[in-house]
């Protein structure tokens, strides 16, 4: 793609999201992270979630019209700016090229600086999630790779600077074999993170344990450090920060 290209698609490209989170199924973001999501949009950035599959069939769910309306409740329970649903197949959903090429157009199409997906298979529960992590994982390189025009039609390369990996919150509240952790409080948006859940219906109403499974290991995670809710993360890779101070939450105007 010639420069001149290259100007042109930017211009046609809807507004940039400072983080998009990928789950495999509709309220798999809701989960994991939507305590996060929800902080970070109150915050003022701008928030997207990529749903890899549609979540169909369930049990108790009448089709894909009713998990998609809910999904929008819920993404606007969160505050989330854009909810895209890629269309690959639930159940079916396997990491394979066109997949990868797939899910790396939205994140080149909405440029974010933050891409948040799951970091570990789910044992017993749904192997799309493992997929997905894969996925997502090659999405963010195949994002930033130069002369692969074929693929990428009128979109520019985009380099995602941060990768966090997350894990469904009544699972293990760490990533095995991964060191860089970190919590988010979320001790003000966990009421926001259970309302976007309960806006699954057909997920969710047979499930009456749900919130307080969701908000027992809320306030496990947040416990270890020290607040009364949190969300656990893991890096892709180390990263360094530029202001200590300001990462920890004790720079100019703070009270910690």
């Amino acid at each position: 793609m010639t420069a001149t290209e290259t100007e042109t698609a930017s211009m046609s490209l809807p507004e940039p999201l400072d983080l998009i989170a990928v789950g495999a199924h509709p309220d798999d973001v809701e989960i994991a992270c939507g305590g996060t999501l929800a902080k970070l949009s109150g915050k003022g950035y701008r928030i997207g979630i990529i749903d890899l599959t549609d979540g169909e069939p369930t049990p108790h769910s009448p089709g894909p019209t009713v998990r998609l309306e809910e999904a929008e409740a819920a993404a606007a329970v969160l505050g989330v700016h854009k909810r895209i649903q890629l269309g690959l197949s639930n159940r079916r959903l396997f990491d394979c090229f066109e997949s990868r090429v797939a899910l790396a157009k939205e994140f080149r199409r909405y440029r974010p600086r933050l891409v948040i997906g799951f970091g570990e298979k789910t044992p017993m529960a749904s192997p799309d999630h493992w997929q997905a992590m894969q996925i997502t994982d090659a999405a963010v390189f195949y994002s930033r790779l130069c002369k692969w025009d074929e693929y990428f039609p009128n979109l520019p390369v985009h380099s995602i600077r941060r990768q966090l990996y997350y894990r469904l919150a009544v699972d293990p509240d760490t990533i095995d074999g991964n060191p860089y952790h970190q919590i988010v409080d979320i001790s003000d948006t966990i009421e926001a993170k259970i309302e976007s859940i309960l806006c699954y219906k057909t997920q969710f109403e047979h499930k009456p344990n749900i919130v307080n499974r969701v908000r027992s290991a809320a306030t496990v995670t947040g416990a270890a450090a020290g607040v009364s809710a949190g969300e656990s993360f893991a890096a892709a890779k180390p990263f360094a920060v530029d202001d200590l101070m300001v990462t920890l939450a004790l720079g100019p105007g703070t009270t910690n």
